[in-house]
């Protein structure tokens, strides 16, 4: 079996979840904590980031990007027309532009900040920089969130997903970030409704049923957090 390496509110840990639920992988799962150095995942991943994903014959595929792409190349086929990375290289091209988005620009601007200064932060000793939120951090991405917002909307009004007309791994990690945005409640729905009915429709996928479950000790999520009509 398969071994799986995550943080519950690691967002990128949180798009492979998804990618692992859509194609019906059921690996051994391994909860890391991201701000501890554990020699012996940083011997499986000297980056020492998470995600990582461990073949049961060892091979160790370490990062979300590479994991994805390393998933479509050996489970892809299998999946009878439902890739979540297209088989055209122009349809590639956006998919890719679009986990790169949110994978690395949307996690800079918003998510690594949320994250760390309201999640993380509570469970880190102060000698490793644990303690009270930066609320300056918490205001820059409530300010940024809301034109990736914006920047969801004006993709779906003009296609059926992000990418294009069919579900890919680049709604899988738009909604994966935006996951733990929402169940802090720092994203402003009201502002785009467009983007609010694309949200609800991937959170409604049985995918997308364990992330709802996750919960930070001594933190209850926002009110809307599993609704799924909402």
């Amino acid at each position: 079996m398969a071994t799986f390496y995550h943080y519950p509110f690691c967002p990128s840990s949180r798009f492979i979840r998804l990618v692992l639920g859509e194609m019906g992988i059921a690996p051994a799962s391994v909860e890391e904590k991201p701000w501890e150095r554990n020699h012996d995942l940083l011997a499986v991943n000297p980056a020492g980031h998470l995600p990582i994903f461990v073949e049961e014959q060892g091979l160790a595929v370490p990062g979300a990007t590479v994991i994805a792409e390393y998933l479509d190349e050996t489970r892809g086929l299998g999946l009878e027309g439902r890739r979540f990375l297209p088989d055209h290289p122009a349809d590639r091209v956006e998919v890719r532009r679009l986990m790169d988005w949110f994978l690395v620009k949307f996690h800079e601007e918003v998510s690594a900040y949320l994250v760390t200064e309201k999640i993380y932060k509570r469970f880190m000793k102060p000698e490793i920089g644990g303690g009270p939120p930066d609320m300056s951090a918490i205001r820059a991405a409530r300010s940024n969130v809301r034109y990736h917002l914006k920047y969801i909307g004006f993709l779906i009004g003009r296609r059926n997903w992000l990418a294009g007309a069919d579900l890919t791994y680049a709604d899988l990690a738009a909604a994966a970030h935006l996951s733990c945005a929402d169940y802090l409640g720092d994203v402003p729905w009201e502002e785009d409704e467009t983007a609010k009915a694309w949200y609800a429709r991937v959170k409604s996928r049985p995918s997308f049923r364990p992330l709802l479950m996750d919960r930070v000790p001594g933190m209850a999520p926002a009110a809307h957090y599993a609704d799924l009509d909402f």
